[in-house]
Protein backbone atom coordinates (compact mmCIF):
# COMPACT_ATOMS: atom_id res chain seq x y z
CA UNK A 1 0.00 0.00 0.00
CA UNK A 2 1.34 3.49 -0.80
CA UNK A 3 2.32 5.35 2.39
CA UNK A 4 0.39 8.52 1.52
CA UNK A 5 -2.87 9.39 -0.19
CA UNK A 6 -3.07 12.52 -2.34
CA UNK A 7 -6.65 13.78 -2.58
CA UNK A 8 -8.00 16.55 -4.73
CA UNK A 9 -10.89 17.24 -7.11
CA UNK A 10 -11.12 19.10 -10.39
CA UNK A 11 -14.12 21.01 -9.01
CA UNK A 12 -11.78 22.85 -6.61
CA UNK A 13 -10.65 24.78 -9.67
CA UNK A 14 -14.18 26.05 -10.29
CA UNK A 15 -14.08 28.47 -7.37
CA UNK A 16 -13.66 31.76 -9.25
CA UNK A 17 -12.46 34.58 -7.01
CA UNK A 18 -11.97 37.09 -9.81
CA UNK A 19 -9.04 38.86 -11.39
CA UNK A 20 -6.25 39.84 -9.03
CA UNK A 21 -7.51 37.90 -6.01
CA UNK A 22 -4.63 36.22 -4.12
CA UNK A 23 -6.61 32.98 -3.60
CA UNK A 24 -6.80 31.99 -7.27
CA UNK A 25 -6.84 28.69 -9.13
CA UNK A 26 -3.16 29.02 -10.02
CA UNK A 27 -2.35 28.08 -6.43
CA UNK A 28 -3.84 24.64 -6.93
CA UNK A 29 -2.34 24.16 -10.39
CA UNK A 30 1.13 24.80 -8.97
CA UNK A 31 0.97 21.62 -6.89
CA UNK A 32 0.75 18.96 -9.65
CA UNK A 33 3.20 21.06 -11.67
CA UNK A 34 5.74 20.80 -8.85
CA UNK A 35 4.88 17.16 -8.28
CA UNK A 36 5.72 16.30 -11.89
CA UNK A 37 9.33 17.21 -11.09
CA UNK A 38 9.46 14.57 -8.36
CA UNK A 39 8.54 11.33 -10.08
CA UNK A 40 9.76 9.21 -7.18
CA UNK A 41 7.26 10.89 -4.85
CA UNK A 42 4.54 10.83 -7.50
CA UNK A 43 4.89 7.05 -7.72
CA UNK A 44 4.58 6.68 -3.93
CA UNK A 45 1.21 8.41 -3.74
CA UNK A 46 -2.22 6.87 -3.81
CA UNK A 47 -4.02 9.36 -6.05
CA UNK A 48 -7.71 9.77 -5.27
CA UNK A 49 -10.43 12.06 -6.51
CA UNK A 50 -12.34 13.30 -3.48
CA UNK A 51 -16.07 13.05 -3.02
CA UNK A 52 -18.35 15.96 -2.21
CA UNK A 53 -19.34 16.51 1.39
CA UNK A 54 -23.10 16.43 1.92
CA UNK A 55 -25.06 19.28 3.52
CA UNK A 56 -25.66 17.01 6.51
CA UNK A 57 -21.92 16.50 6.94
CA UNK A 58 -21.22 20.22 6.66
CA UNK A 59 -23.88 20.79 9.33
CA UNK A 60 -21.69 18.91 11.81
CA UNK A 61 -19.90 22.25 12.23
CA UNK A 62 -21.99 24.83 10.34
CA UNK A 63 -25.54 26.10 10.66
CA UNK A 64 -27.69 24.30 8.11
CA UNK A 65 -29.17 27.61 6.94
CA UNK A 66 -25.70 28.94 6.14
CA UNK A 67 -24.84 25.77 4.22
CA UNK A 68 -28.04 26.18 2.21
CA UNK A 69 -27.27 29.85 1.59
CA UNK A 70 -23.90 29.03 -0.01
CA UNK A 71 -25.56 26.48 -2.30
CA UNK A 72 -28.27 28.97 -3.26
CA UNK A 73 -25.79 31.78 -3.92
CA UNK A 74 -23.77 29.53 -6.21
CA UNK A 75 -26.90 28.42 -8.06
CA UNK A 76 -27.91 32.05 -8.60
CA UNK A 77 -24.52 32.97 -10.10
CA UNK A 78 -22.58 33.98 -7.02
CA UNK A 79 -22.13 36.86 -4.62
CA UNK A 80 -19.53 38.46 -2.39
CA UNK A 81 -19.77 37.59 1.32
CA UNK A 82 -17.28 40.32 2.27
CA UNK A 83 -14.49 42.28 0.62
CA UNK A 84 -12.25 39.19 0.46
CA UNK A 85 -14.63 36.22 0.34
CA UNK A 86 -16.36 35.26 -2.88
CA UNK A 87 -19.06 32.78 -3.85
CA UNK A 88 -19.02 32.07 -7.58
CA UNK A 89 -21.15 29.74 -9.68
CA UNK A 90 -18.63 26.95 -9.11
CA UNK A 91 -17.97 27.59 -5.44
CA UNK A 92 -20.48 25.10 -4.02
CA UNK A 93 -18.90 22.27 -5.99
CA UNK A 94 -15.41 23.45 -5.05
CA UNK A 95 -16.07 23.92 -1.35
CA UNK A 96 -17.97 20.66 -0.90
CA UNK A 97 -15.15 18.83 -2.72
CA UNK A 98 -12.59 20.48 -0.44
CA UNK A 99 -14.36 19.32 2.69
CA UNK A 100 -15.12 15.96 1.09
CA UNK A 101 -11.42 15.37 0.53
CA UNK A 102 -10.74 15.70 4.26
CA UNK A 103 -13.62 13.35 5.09
CA UNK A 104 -12.40 10.80 2.54
CA UNK A 105 -8.90 10.99 3.99
CA UNK A 106 -10.27 10.32 7.47
CA UNK A 107 -12.18 7.31 6.14
CA UNK A 108 -8.94 6.00 4.62
CA UNK A 109 -7.07 6.48 7.90
CA UNK A 110 -9.63 4.41 9.80
CA UNK A 111 -10.25 1.94 6.98
CA UNK A 112 -7.98 -0.03 4.71
CA UNK A 113 -6.28 2.94 3.03
CA UNK A 114 -3.15 4.93 3.83
CA UNK A 115 -3.12 6.31 7.36
CA UNK A 116 -1.68 9.61 6.14
CA UNK A 117 -3.13 11.91 3.48
CA UNK A 118 -2.60 15.31 1.94
CA UNK A 119 -5.64 17.15 0.62
CA UNK A 120 -4.81 19.64 -2.16
CA UNK A 121 -7.98 21.71 -2.05
CA UNK A 122 -9.41 25.20 -2.29
CA UNK A 123 -11.03 27.33 -1.06
CA UNK A 124 -9.20 27.15 2.26
CA UNK A 125 -11.25 26.70 5.42
CA UNK A 126 -9.76 27.81 8.71
CA UNK A 127 -11.47 31.23 8.87
CA UNK A 128 -15.00 29.97 8.12
CA UNK A 129 -17.43 30.46 11.02
CA UNK A 130 -20.60 28.57 11.88
CA UNK A 131 -22.88 31.10 10.19
CA UNK A 132 -20.58 32.93 7.80
CA UNK A 133 -17.57 32.73 5.57
CA UNK A 134 -14.59 35.06 5.84
CA UNK A 135 -10.94 35.34 4.92
CA UNK A 136 -11.31 33.49 1.57
CA UNK A 137 -12.99 30.54 3.39
CA UNK A 138 -16.49 29.10 2.98
CA UNK A 139 -16.52 25.87 5.02
CA UNK A 140 -14.22 24.77 7.83
CA UNK A 141 -12.72 21.73 6.12
CA UNK A 142 -10.58 20.58 9.04
CA UNK A 143 -13.13 21.47 11.73
CA UNK A 144 -15.84 19.53 9.92
CA UNK A 145 -13.36 16.67 9.62
CA UNK A 146 -12.75 16.61 13.39
CA UNK A 147 -16.46 16.39 14.15
CA UNK A 148 -16.93 13.83 11.37
CA UNK A 149 -14.21 11.58 12.80
CA UNK A 150 -15.93 11.61 16.16
CA UNK A 151 -19.39 10.98 14.69
CA UNK A 152 -18.50 8.48 11.96
CA UNK A 153 -15.58 6.58 13.43
CA UNK A 154 -16.28 6.88 17.16
CA UNK A 155 -12.99 8.73 17.60
CA UNK A 156 -12.52 10.18 21.06
CA UNK A 157 -9.63 12.66 20.95
CA UNK A 158 -8.62 14.79 17.96
CA UNK A 159 -5.67 17.17 17.73
CA UNK A 160 -5.75 19.96 15.14
CA UNK A 161 -2.56 21.91 14.47
CA UNK A 162 -2.40 25.00 12.26
CA UNK A 163 0.82 26.67 11.05
CA UNK A 164 -0.81 29.08 8.59
CA UNK A 165 0.48 32.64 9.13
CA UNK A 166 -3.08 33.74 10.02
CA UNK A 167 -4.92 32.64 13.16
CA UNK A 168 -7.37 29.82 12.53
CA UNK A 169 -10.21 31.72 14.16
CA UNK A 170 -12.88 29.73 12.36
CA UNK A 171 -11.43 26.39 13.36
CA UNK A 172 -11.16 27.55 16.97
CA UNK A 173 -14.76 28.76 16.98
CA UNK A 174 -16.04 25.52 15.46
CA UNK A 175 -14.24 23.12 17.83
CA UNK A 176 -13.59 24.92 21.12
CA UNK A 177 -16.90 23.80 22.65
CA UNK A 178 -15.81 20.15 22.31
CA UNK A 179 -13.08 19.54 24.92
CA UNK A 180 -12.03 16.28 23.24
CA UNK A 181 -10.82 18.32 20.25
CA UNK A 182 -7.65 20.29 21.00
CA UNK A 183 -6.44 23.08 18.75
CA UNK A 184 -2.96 24.57 18.35
CA UNK A 185 -2.50 27.64 16.14
CA UNK A 186 0.77 29.46 15.53
CA UNK A 187 0.19 32.73 13.71
CA UNK A 188 1.53 36.20 13.12
CA UNK A 189 0.49 38.81 15.68
CA UNK A 190 -0.75 41.45 15.25
CA UNK A 191 -2.24 40.40 11.90
CA UNK A 192 -5.47 39.41 10.22
CA UNK A 193 -8.01 38.46 11.57
CA UNK A 194 -6.95 40.06 14.86
CA UNK A 195 -7.81 37.05 17.04
CA UNK A 196 -5.67 34.37 18.68
CA UNK A 197 -4.21 36.00 21.77
CA UNK A 198 -2.10 33.66 23.90
CA UNK A 199 -4.48 34.02 26.84
CA UNK A 200 -7.45 32.88 24.70
CA UNK A 201 -7.62 29.21 25.69
CA UNK A 202 -11.29 28.70 24.78
CA UNK A 203 -14.08 27.85 27.25
CA UNK A 204 -12.55 24.47 28.19
CA UNK A 205 -8.84 25.29 28.04
CA UNK A 206 -8.52 23.16 24.90
CA UNK A 207 -6.95 25.86 22.70
CA UNK A 208 -3.27 26.74 22.47
CA UNK A 209 -2.73 30.00 20.58
CA UNK A 210 0.87 30.90 19.74
CA UNK A 211 1.00 34.52 18.51
CA UNK A 212 4.40 35.41 17.04
CA UNK A 213 5.87 38.65 15.71
CA UNK A 214 6.89 38.84 12.07
CA UNK A 215 10.53 38.61 11.07
CA UNK A 216 11.72 36.28 13.82
CA UNK A 217 14.50 33.72 13.25
CA UNK A 218 13.18 30.59 11.57
CA UNK A 219 14.06 28.37 14.50
CA UNK A 220 11.98 30.49 16.87
CA UNK A 221 8.77 29.63 15.00
CA UNK A 222 9.59 25.92 14.81
CA UNK A 223 10.46 25.73 18.51
CA UNK A 224 7.37 27.68 19.60
CA UNK A 225 5.03 25.55 17.49
CA UNK A 226 6.41 22.21 18.66
CA UNK A 227 6.47 23.36 22.27
CA UNK A 228 2.77 24.23 22.04
CA UNK A 229 1.97 20.85 20.46
CA UNK A 230 3.75 19.09 23.29
CA UNK A 231 1.94 21.20 25.89
CA UNK A 232 -1.41 20.50 24.26
CA UNK A 233 -0.86 16.75 24.43
CA UNK A 234 0.16 16.42 28.07
CA UNK A 235 -2.31 13.88 29.43
CA UNK A 236 -4.07 13.84 26.04
CA UNK A 237 -3.20 11.19 23.47
CA UNK A 238 -4.92 11.95 20.15
CA UNK A 239 -6.67 9.25 18.12
CA UNK A 240 -6.27 11.42 15.00
CA UNK A 241 -4.07 14.36 14.01
CA UNK A 242 -5.32 16.99 11.54
CA UNK A 243 -3.01 19.63 10.05
CA UNK A 244 -4.13 22.95 8.63
CA UNK A 245 -1.13 23.30 6.33
CA UNK A 246 -0.81 26.97 5.50
CA UNK A 247 2.29 27.80 3.51
CA UNK A 248 1.85 31.57 3.73
CA UNK A 249 4.13 31.14 6.75
CA UNK A 250 7.06 30.84 4.33
CA UNK A 251 9.48 33.71 3.86
CA UNK A 252 8.44 35.99 1.02
CA UNK A 253 4.73 35.23 1.03
CA UNK A 254 2.82 38.39 0.05
CA UNK A 255 0.28 37.96 2.86
CA UNK A 256 2.59 37.26 5.77
CA UNK A 257 5.83 38.15 7.52
CA UNK A 258 7.12 34.82 8.84
CA UNK A 259 10.53 33.55 7.74
CA UNK A 260 10.11 29.77 7.40
CA UNK A 261 11.95 27.94 4.62
CA UNK A 262 11.48 24.55 2.98
CA UNK A 263 13.68 22.82 5.54
CA UNK A 264 11.32 24.05 8.24
CA UNK A 265 8.31 22.65 6.40
CA UNK A 266 10.09 19.29 6.34
CA UNK A 267 10.98 19.53 10.03
CA UNK A 268 7.47 20.48 11.18
CA UNK A 269 5.96 17.70 9.06
CA UNK A 270 8.40 15.03 10.21
CA UNK A 271 7.83 16.00 13.83
CA UNK A 272 4.06 15.68 13.44
CA UNK A 273 4.40 12.35 11.60
CA UNK A 274 6.63 11.06 14.40
CA UNK A 275 4.20 12.15 17.09
CA UNK A 276 1.21 10.71 15.22
CA UNK A 277 3.10 7.43 14.99
CA UNK A 278 3.48 7.34 18.75
CA UNK A 279 -0.01 8.54 19.52
CA UNK A 280 -2.43 7.02 17.04
CA UNK A 281 -0.78 4.47 14.77
CA UNK A 282 0.16 7.27 12.39
CA UNK A 283 -3.30 8.54 11.55
CA UNK A 284 -2.71 12.04 10.18
CA UNK A 285 -4.62 14.11 7.61
CA UNK A 286 -3.21 17.37 6.23
CA UNK A 287 -5.31 19.90 4.33
CA UNK A 288 -4.07 22.92 2.40
CA UNK A 289 -4.88 26.35 3.78
CA UNK A 290 -2.95 29.48 2.72
CA UNK A 291 0.12 30.11 0.59
CA UNK A 292 -0.06 32.85 -2.02
CA UNK A 293 3.14 32.65 -4.04
CA UNK A 294 2.23 29.72 -6.34
CA UNK A 295 5.71 28.43 -7.16
CA UNK A 296 6.75 28.48 -3.51
CA UNK A 297 3.44 26.89 -2.57
CA UNK A 298 3.93 24.05 -5.05
CA UNK A 299 7.46 23.42 -3.83
CA UNK A 300 6.33 23.47 -0.19
CA UNK A 301 3.54 20.99 -0.85
CA UNK A 302 6.03 18.57 -2.42
CA UNK A 303 8.39 18.95 0.55
CA UNK A 304 5.44 18.44 2.90
CA UNK A 305 4.29 15.32 1.05
CA UNK A 306 7.79 13.88 0.96
CA UNK A 307 7.97 14.19 4.74
CA UNK A 308 4.44 12.80 5.15
CA UNK A 309 5.39 9.79 3.04
CA UNK A 310 8.56 9.16 5.06
CA UNK A 311 9.51 5.95 6.82
CA UNK A 312 7.23 4.53 9.52
CA UNK A 313 10.07 3.26 11.71
CA UNK A 314 9.45 3.03 15.42
CA UNK A 315 5.68 3.41 15.47
CA UNK A 316 3.81 2.29 18.50
CA UNK A 317 0.69 3.43 20.28
CA UNK A 318 1.25 5.13 23.62
CA UNK A 319 -1.22 4.49 26.40
CA UNK A 320 -3.77 7.23 26.95
CA UNK A 321 -3.01 9.74 29.64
Amino acid sequence: MPPLAYLSHSDCGRHDTGWGHPEHVGRLRAIPRALRNDFELFEQLEHREARHATPEELALAHDARYVSLIEQLAESGGARLDADTVVSEGSWAAATAGTGAVLDAIDLAFGDGPRRSFCAVRPPGHHALRNSGMGFCLFGNVAVGAHYARARHAVDRVLIVDWDVHHGNGTQALVQSTPAIRFVSMHQWPWYPGTGAAEDRGPHGSVWNVPMAAGQPREAYVAAFLSAVDSATVGFTPDLVLISAGFDSLAGDPLGGFTLEMDDVATLTREMVSRAGQWCDGRLVSSLEGGYEPDRLGEACVVHMRALAGPDAGWGVRGKG
